[in-house]
Formats: C-alpha cells, structure tokens, sequence
C-alpha cells in the first residue's frame, strides 16, 4: 500500500518535533526520482525559514528531512548549504551519455595476438617495433593504432580474455645451464666479424645421438647463423664451418668458442688460420665471454627448433630450413636489443638497453660508421636491402611457420619403415 502525504500543516518547529516523535517508530521509505526530493528539501528550507532558526532548530528540521528523503546526514549537509548559497537545487552531475571510448578495439587484440603468433611472442618492446615497422615501412594500415600503443599497456593487452582465447603457444624455451670456462674474450672495438660460435645438440633417443646445431653469431651487429649437421666429428663440422663463414656479409676476424674438442682442434684452427681469422677460447670463471651465443640457443635456436630427438638422417632437410628460412627471418626481420655501456663513479661498467637502439641486425650493421667497408668483396647493402625489404615482417613469419610446419610433419609423420 502506498499513502501519499501532505505536509502543508507543518508550519512550525514545535508540529515537526511533534511529528518526528509520533513517527518514531514509522519507517519512511523516499519515493520519486533526485529532483523531485530536490523541490522538497528546497521547499521546507523556505517554508521553515531555515536560514533564521537556531542550532537546535535547524537540527530538527534537518532529521525531518533526514527521515523523509532518505538521504544520509553529510549528504543532507551539502545539499542544504547549497540551496542556501545558489537559493535552489539543481542535480550538479549527469550521467554520461556514452561510456568511455575504447582507443584500442577487439581487432587491434586480436591483430596483436596475431602478430604474437607469428613471432614466437617476443618482448613488449620488440613486438612494438615490429608493428611500427609493419605500419611505417611496409604500409600496412591495419597496425595504425597499434603503432602508438606503449609498453606497458601492450601487456595489458596480452592479459585480456580475448587476447588469451586466441594465442596458441609454442613449446616454452627452457634455460639450460651450461658451465663454461673462458681463456680471452675477443676485442672487436665496435668491429663486425668477430663471432661467437655454440653447438646445440637436438637429443638423444634409445642411446642414438640426434642432428647438431651450430650457432655462430657476430658480437656487434647479432648477425646469426644457424646450420645442422648430422655428428660433431671432422668429417661432418669442417664444411659446416666453412659454410657458415662464407655465409656472413662481413668479412669474419675473430672466432671465438668454449673449451669444447669440436672447435678446439688442429683442423678447425688450421682452417681459421688459413682464413686469417683469429681464433679465443674460454677463460675460467668469466661465463660472460660467450653468454651472447647461449643467449641465442635458446632465444632462437630452441624457439624455433624445439627440444625433441631429430634423427640425425634429417640434417639436411633441417639444414635447408636454417639456410632458406630461419636465418632470413633473424638477420632482417626480427629485432634485437643492444646495450649502451655507461661507466658508473666506481668504475663499474653498467649496460642500459634503450628502445631506441632495439633493431634487425642487419639495420645494427647499417646503422656502423663506415659500414660499407665491412662487407666482403661483391656484396653491396643494395644487393642486401632487395633481400631485406622483399617481404615484409608478418610475411617472413607466416612463411618461417609455414616451413617449419612441413619439416616436423615430414620428420615425425613419416611412416616407418618395415624391419
């Protein structure tokens, strides 16, 4: 039952300390919307002349007031100052009429993911490059928005549930531990072609060894070059060294390496030599000398290639994927950082990773003063430019995944054969 009342007949302090103590025990429940409870507070302030009462009168026809419009005493408070200093009520606050905008939409999130799943998921930094590249250099409109995104909000992105219901992830990269002891750490001085070099083996199976991975990356401009061959021995490693020398666009100075047999041996150091390259090896206790190398095992070489058993008849086929596929994708499409070296007041030397210098490889080996005089005899960076630009970031992805897709098909679906 609802019982509209009139309060007209309340004139004075003494009827409204009357009704306040008759309704003691009556519960109000306010009816209407903000406004119309506005015209009644204002209403009551100036038929009792609220203005001119007392402390304790005015405190009477606030619980009055309390009582009917439901309101809360502070909120009562601000209300009646309010009609007293403007003389009436009027709502200071709206709605809004739409809710905030979004800057960066569902397609933005799923672009990113996307993008994410081309690239393996690479740094909040690294991805933003790649999509101002997508965007600046290679015109695609799609990254426009997603070109401006900072940092910090881009993982804010890759947690949303939208974001999440789209990614598929590949195999995690794990660390692995590797004691490594140095005698000399090369000294380029800001020189290309000295590299670090690191095998990688794919596993073992039933006592039978898997195919080797050999990575060799340049310390200045992270130039990387990843071949597979089938054993570690002479017969197998030394073409695989030659191949991967000739493979760089500098010309090579330095080849430095841990303490392993496979690289410390006559053979290999004959080789070096006839190429004049000087050849380093591990020092005791400074795990820092070749950490660039076990950085790319795993960064790229497991990312890419996975930890499971490659039997080792498959060298080849591997090796043509690193040849035609991964390292196109490394050296010119995916983005690197490189530290700045600053000399603390202890002489303690800091390296800091700007965004600004996280670029390609091949842009790092650009960017060198000098950089033409680099290169070997019968490559120019035209020639190099018409490789790099041919496809763009999200293509070279799509057609690494792609092949890398048909090699482990043809690895681990091959029917066996018959005993």
């Amino acid at each position: 039952m609802v019982i509209d009342m009139n309060d007209a007949q309340l004139q004075t302090i003494d009827q409204v300390r009357s009704f306040l103590q008759g309704a003691a025990v009556i519960q109000f429940q306010p009816c209407g919307n903000a406004e119309d409870r506005y015209v009644f507070i204002q209403g009551a302030l100036q038929r009792f002349r609220y203005g001119y009462l007392g402390r304790a009168d005015k405190g009477v026809v606030r619980r009055y007031l309390t009582c009917l419009t439901g309101y809360s005493r502070q909120q009562l408070t601000r209300l009646v100052r309010q009609c007293l200093s403007e003389g009436r009520l009027t709502p200071r606050h709206r709605p809004p009429l739409k809710g905030f905008v979004r800057k960066f939409t569902a397609q933005d999130v799923t672009l990113l993911a996307e993008t994410d799943t081309l690239h393996g998921t690479l740094s909040g930094p690294a991805t933003k490059r790649l999509m101002q590249r997508a965007f600046e250099v290679f015109g695609d409109t799609r990254y426009a928005r997603l070109a401006t995104i900072s940092v910090a909000h881009l993982y804010n992105l890759r947690h949303q549930t939208s974001y999440q219901t789209q990614r598929r992830h590949w195999t995690k990269t794990r660390g692995t531990p590797v004691a490594i002891g140095e005698r000399r750490p090369p000294a380029p001085n800001g020189r290309p072609g000295f590299i670090r070099i690191d095998s990688v083996h794919q596993g073992d199976q039933d006592g039978i060894k898997g195919v080797y991975h050999i990575n060799a990356v340049d310390g200045i401009t992270q130039w990387q070059l990843v071949a597979t061959c089938e054993r570690i021995s002479e017969a197998y490693l030394l073409p695989v060294l030659a191949e991967l020398l000739n493979g760089f666009p500098f010309q090579i100075l330095g080849f430095h390496a841990d303490n392993g047999s496979e690289y410390i041996n006559r053979r290999v150091a004959a080789l070096l030599t006839k190429l004049h390259v000087e050849l380093t090896k591990s020092r005791p206790r400074h795990s820092n000398d070749n950490a660039l190398a076990e950085t790319k095992n795993g960064a790229v070489v497991r990312k890419h290639l996975g930890y499971a058993h490659i039997p080792q008849r498959f060298a080849s086929q591997v090796n043509t994927f690193c040849h035609d596929h991964l390292n196109p994708y490394v050296n010119f499409h995916r983005p690197c950082f490189f530290p700045v070296d600053t000399v603390d007041a202890k002489g303690k030397i800091k390296k800091h990773y700007p965004y600004d210098n996280l670029m390609t490889p091949y842009d790092k080996l650009r960017s060198l003063p000098d950089a033409q005089a680099f290169l070997k005899p019968g490559i120019t960076f035209e020639q190099l430019d018409q490789q790099a630009y041919q496809l763009s970031d999200n293509e070279a992805a799509k057609q690494l995944n792609e092949a890398r897709y048909q090699l482990f098909q043809s690895i681990f679906n091959r029917p066996k054969s018959v005993a």
